[in-house]
């Protein structure tokens, strides 16, 4: 494997966790604005409206860090882009 390779591999790795918690921190503060399966006992519907709107950004920034690398690889993998 080549070393650009090897670097999507970590990049794709290392993305994935903190994706996975931005994601889960998105559906509760985005149920709990809309007071939603008892979500609002969480925090108050405003607070977790203002969180949401601020999970946007990070949540686009590590979904294009983590898929950008991971479709890369998978072109590479599947011969539509040759080493």
């Amino acid at each position: 494997m080549k070393a650009f390779e090897t670097f999507c591999l970590k990049i794709v790795r290392w993305f994935s966790w903190p994706l996975l918690a931005l994601v889960a921190a998105f559906f509760i503060t985005g149920y709990a604005s809309a007071s939603r399966f008892g979500l609002d006992r969480l925090m108050d519907p405003q607070t977790a409206l203002t969180w949401h709107k601020f999970l946007h950004t990070p949540l686009l920034i590590s979904v294009l860090a983590h898929s950008l690398p991971a479709v890369y690889l998978a072109f590479v993998r599947w011969g539509w882009i040759k080493r």
